[in-house]
């Protein structure tokens, strides 16, 4: 039986999400004691059920947003719960505010406990929908905070403002991510995001669903790309704010194309009008991952949407 007694131990909430599994997945691969957290509102075991035989990982049921209790070590604390897409969060605002929140600070306060330092899933949500491009960290954003993605943007925004709180006034060592579009295998096939949504209506013969002309763009980033963006930040010793995506910039009607041409399907687009505070640009300047983690990404969109279709070609039913 191998000593998981002297392993370095890390809390990931969300854990059984999409992109909490891969982080669970990598933190393993890396020799760590991972306690994996969820309340599975949008959480899937199948992300992680692999993971279950192992000694050096475990997995507690609960809701962040109440008191979090670990018993033991921590060294690091990965707060990756939120719903993360349009659809989940509209469909549960009180929820994403209260993770951001609640979860936040419940956490901060276990770091503080347990003298572990504390990485935050922020988002380029919180540059709204920017009149800086590309945007850089040092953009305030124009987020609407009583719009229908406000209970997601301030909730990110908050979070986000409390951990410099903790880490100014209390010393805590905390780290600030803010992660741009992301896909790779494992993420829902109904979570509303473009990329599910396209690769699902094609696979399912269907026209894909284009809201407003289609000329919006994303930045896509694939999910190990961004993992790796994530663990060295955390063992960097940068505070700040740093974005991690990739810098890619295509158009939405461009993708939908790529993904008709990946599935051999023909592109017959659906176009439906535009949700209300829609960013119409998303790109990352990463110059600080770069200078910083000495990070870019390395999977491009091709090799990426490759893995990516294997992955939902098995899943959509």
């Amino acid at each position: 039986m191998a000593d998981t007694s002297e392993k370095k131990r890390v809390l990931i909430t969300g854990g059984a999400g999409f992109l909490g599994s891969h982080l669970c997945d990598r933190f393993l691969a890396e020799g760590y004691h991972v306690i994996a957290m969820d309340n599975l509102i949008t959480g899937n075991l199948a992300n992680i059920e692999h993971l279950f035989k192992r000694e050096d990982f475990e997995f507690h049921h609960h809701d962040v947003s109440k008191f979090v209790f670990v018993p033991g070590k921590l060294d690091y604390i990965l707060h990756f719960a939120s719903p993360a897409s349009p659809i989940d969060y509209l469909k549960i605002p009180i929820q994403t505010l209260k993770v951001g929140s609640l979860g936040t600070h419940n956490l901060l306060g276990l770091a503080r406990v347990k003298g572990a330092r504390m990485l935050i899933a922020s988002t380029s949500e919180v540059y709204g929908d920017p009149e800086v491009h590309p945007q850089v960290e040092e953009y305030w954003g124009n987020v609407n905070p009583v719009g229908p993605r406000g209970c997601y943007d301030e909730a990110k925004r908050f979070q986000e403002a409390i951990t410099m709180a903790y880490h100014n006034h209390h010393g805590l060592e905390t780290r600030i991510i803010r992660i741009f579009n992301t896909y790779g295998p494992r993420m829902r096939l109904d979570d509303g995001r473009v990329l599910p949504a396209f690769l699902s209506q094609a696979l399912k013969g269907e026209n894909l669903t284009v809201f407003g002309d289609g000329s919006q763009t994303r930045s896509f980033c694939y999910v190990d790309d961004l993992v790796d963006g994530i663990y060295r930040l955390l063992l960097s010793d940068y505070h700040m704010p740093v974005n991690i995506g990739n810098p890619a910039e295509i158009t939405i009607k461009q993708f939908g194309e790529e993904i008709a041409k990946l599935t051999g399907v023909e592109f017959k687009p659906t176009y439906q009008a535009l949700p209300e505070n829609d960013p119409m640009k998303r790109r990352p300047d990463i110059t600080k991952a770069k200078e910083i983690l000495g990070w870019e990404p390395k999977v491009d969109r091709a090799e990426g949407l490759r893995r990516t279709l294997e992955y939902f070609k098995e899943h959509v039913k």
